[in-house]
C-alpha cells in the first residue's frame, strides 16, 4: 500500500501545484505561447467532463467522482496478490480523480491548462487537460494493456 501512496501523492502535489501556478500565472485571456502552432499553456475552466462535454453538470461530477473515488479505494485496499501493473493503474486513477475533485470542491470547475495543437482534424487544437487528467488516460492504458497480456498469458497457460 505504501506503493501506491508514493506514487499517488507527487502526481497529485504536481496536480494541484501546477493549477496554482497557472490560476496565479496564466490570465484566461492570454495563453503562454511555449512551442509556436504545437503547445500552449492556458487557463481554461472546464465544468463538465472529458472534451468539455456535459458542461455545467459540477454537483453531479462531484457524486460520481466520489463514487469512482470509493471504488478505487475498495479495490486498493482487497487483499490480492501483488500486481504490479494493476497497483500502478489504481495509483494513477486514484491521483487523477483526487486532482480533479479538488478542483471542483474548491472551484466549481476543473482547470485545465496544457493545450496541444496536432493540426489534424479532431484535433486542432486538442482540448486542454491537465496532470490529473494525464493521469487517468495513463491508467485506463495501462488497464487495457494489462487486460491484454492477462488475456494472453491465459490463453497460452491454459
Amino acid at each position: 500500500m505504501k506503493f501506491i501512496f508514493f506514487l499517488s501523492l507527487p502526481f497529485y502535489a504536481l496536480d494541484q501545484w501546477t493549477k496554482q501556478a497557472v490560476l496565479q500565472f496564466i490570465s484566461p485571456d492570454e495563453p503562454r505561447i511555449v512551442i509556436p502552432d504545437f503547445f500552449n499553456l492556458v487557463n481554461v475552466t472546464n465544468t463538465g467532463a472529458a472534451f468539455g462535454s456535459f458542461r455545467n453538470n459540477n454537483a453531479f461530477f462531484i457524486v460520481i467522482s466520489s463514487v469512482a473515488l470509493l471504488v478505487v479505494l475498495v479495490l486498493l485496499f482487497r487483499r490480492r496478490a501483488p500486481d504490479v501493473w494493476r497497483d500502478v493503474s489504481l495509483a494513477l486513477l486514484l491521483t487523477g480523480i483526487l486532482g480533479n475533485l479538488t478542483d471542483r470542491l474548491l472551484y466549481g470547475h476543473v482547470i485545465d491548462f496544457l493545450l496541444f495543437d496536432l493540426h489534424i482534424p479532431y484535433a486542432h487544437p486538442w482540448p486542454a487537460f491537465n496532470v490529473a487528467d494525464s493521469c487517468i488516460s495513463i491508467a485506463v492504458v495501462l488497464f487495457i494493456i494489462h487486460a491484454f497480456w492477462k488475456e494472453k498469458n491465459a490463453a497460452v497457460g491454459g
